[in-house]
């Protein structure tokens, strides 16, 4: 009777065991399954938000709402082309010393306007004290026999020398310009315009160089008591800033609309005012790390407001695109991820979002390249009061 009743005892307590843990499998099997259907919920209501819904306006609202129905229609194609400013090339001119020696005394800084022969520095040069010498011997060999052939001329005119020595007195004559010629146009090449002053003048070493071209001086490359190399040393950098070069990129896709002579407009971050320019190079060949053509374009520059290494943006009319879809710039709004998208009107007052590919902008009209068709009503003025109006709908 004891083992019976022991054995009746371990029955139901294992009995009560194995229910135990099958109310607890079945409770975690719930959870589970609660868990899966809460993800797939949620999974479905994110699948559901992105679906686009419809929602209404109160008859009363609608006035708040202009409707334009889309029609195609044809606009002018404007490509924008991305450039920065540098110097025309045509009107820059490196300033390089025509003698070698120490800079005494710097004449000009950046920013400071030059004419042309204008002295921006000195040199104490000794190839100028040899040219000077030089010119100096020459000028006076060379009076000297225009007086020694003069009175040749005179003592054989009274026979009194012979047709040899005035020949010979003609020879010296002769080479003697010639030597001071040579003298001469090396002192010119340095500047000097007229030589024949520096015989009067007090003797010194001295020698300014002079700006070649007349403008703006942008960059200097000396300081005093610098040592410069004749025909070496760049001193000054001299650009006439009334024009200057955007330099734009070109992509591959656009390249059938640029070209050569048209007319362009050019916009920067600075100014309000747009720039006219002319293209004026279209470089023969790719880019190869930003494969793009480079294109180079004259632009006026008045006041000298473009500034070397400027970003600008280059805008060039390239004919038209014919049956072309577009809706008002107040129609395109753009959610979280930059998506733009307008309201489509489906119904007297109901309306719904239809996300959109656009193309360009222009005199207040974006084209639009899918996602409506000619006969499609959008909201035009208005749409950000349907944005507020749906979000408060759902």
């Amino acid at each position: 009777m004891t083992i019976a009743s022991d054995h009746r005892r371990w029955q139901r307590s294992g009995g009560a065991t194995a229910l135990a843990c099958l109310l607890m499998l079945t409770a975690c099997s719930s959870k589970d399954r609660e868990n899966a259907d809460q993800m797939t919920s949620f999974s479905a209501k994110a699948a559901a938000s992105a679906t686009p819904r419809l929602f209404t306006i109160p008859e009363d609202q609608m006035a708040h709402v202009q409707v334009v129905t889309v029609q195609p229609a044809t606009l002018t194609r404007t490509l924008r082309l991305t450039g920065a400013v540098a110097y025309n090339a045509f009107k820059t001119t490196p300033v390089i010393t025509q003698v070698g020696g120490p800079v005494t005394r710097i004449l000009v800084v950046p920013g400071e306007h030059v004419t042309a022969g204008q002295a921006m520095l000195e040199v104490s040069s000794p190839d100028y004290s040899q040219l000077l010498d030089a010119y100096l011997k020459a000028a006076d060999s060379s009076r000297l026999a225009e007086q020694n052939y003069s009175r040749a001329q005179d003592l054989y005119q009274h026979h009194a020398i012979a047709q040899r020595d005035l020949e010979q007195a003609e020879s010296d004559r002769n080479q003697a310009r010639a030597d001071l010629n040579a003298a001469e146009e090396g002192m010119k090449i340095l500047g000097i315009k007229n030589p024949a002053s520096l015989a009067t003048s007090p003797a010194s070493a001295q020698i300014p160089v002079l700006a070649p071209i007349g403008g703006e001086v942008v960059e200097r490359l000396v300081s005093p008591g610098q040592v410069v190399q004749a025909g070496q040393t760049q001193a000054f950098t001299i650009s006439d800033l009334s024009t200057v070069w955007v330099l734009a990129n070109v992509y591959q896709a656009d390249l059938a609309f640029v070209r050569s002579g048209q007319d362009v407009s050019v916009e920067t971050d600075a100014y309000p005012q747009a720039f006219h320019g002319r293209i004026s190079y279209v470089a023969p060949a790719l880019d190869p790390s930003t494969r793009t053509l480079q294109a180079r374009i004259v632009v006026d520059n008045p006041g000298e407001k473009l500034k070397r290494d400027m970003y600008c943006t280059v805008m060039v009319t390239a004919g038209s695109l014919q049956n072309a879809i577009s809706v008002p710039d107040a129609s395109v709004l753009r959610d979280d991820n930059n998506q733009p998208y307008v309201y489509v009107a489906v119904a007297a007052n109901q309306f719904g979002r239809r996300d959109i590919d656009i193309g360009q902008s222009e005199h207040g009209l974006t084209q639009v390249l899918k996602g409506l068709s000619p006969g499609d009503r959008v909201v035009g003025a208005g749409s950000l009061f349907l944005q507020f109006a749906n979000s408060l709908q759902h």
